[in-house]
């Protein structure tokens, strides 16, 4: 068969491949049933239903009626800012809590984008800062530190 759509099959076998990484990853857990589920059986069940829809979107890519589309180029700075990001996210949470850890994962992620500027991150910032305050801290009464933790001593 020609594939017609390279950005729809090559999607689907990436859902295809993280699908079957997940229901084989949780076959080191006890799947169980649906009336008695185990730890395993969730990844389990959503890793089936990933790789099912992989499925028919690869086979939807190479489709006669499929429009052509070829892959584009990755953005490779794009892609590690966003990742670099996340990283910082996660190293600075603990210790320097949810506000600086959020505002400098946005900042970081903003130079990902060509279409932010200053007052556009600046905005979000202040605004996933409140939701997040007002979420994880107030409404689930998570232990998340919401200030660098010398501060707070």
């Amino acid at each position: 068969m020609h594939i017609r759509n390279h950005r729809d099959f090559w999607a689907g076998i990436m859902f295809i491949a993280i699908g079957a990484g997940f229901m084989i990853l949780s076959t080191q857990y006890q799947i169980g049933s649906a009336g008695k589920m185990g730890p395993g059986y969730f990844p389990f069940v959503l890793g089936g239903l990933m790789t099912f829809l992989g499925i028919i979107i690869a086979l939807s890519g190479m489709a006669k009626g499929a429009v052509e589309a070829k892959l584009s180029s990755v953005g490779w700075r794009e892609l590690f800012l966003v990742l670099l990001a996340v990283a910082l996210f996660a190293g600075l949470l603990n210790s320097m809590g949810v506000i600086v850890a959020l505002v400098a994962m946005i900042f970081v992620a903003s130079f990902a984008s060509h279409e932010f500027g200053w007052l556009a991150t600046i905005g979000t910032s202040i605004v996933l800062c409140i939701m997040a305050w007002a979420i994880f801290v107030v409404g689930l009464e998570l232990q998340f530190p919401l200030w660098p933790t010398f501060l707070t001593r």
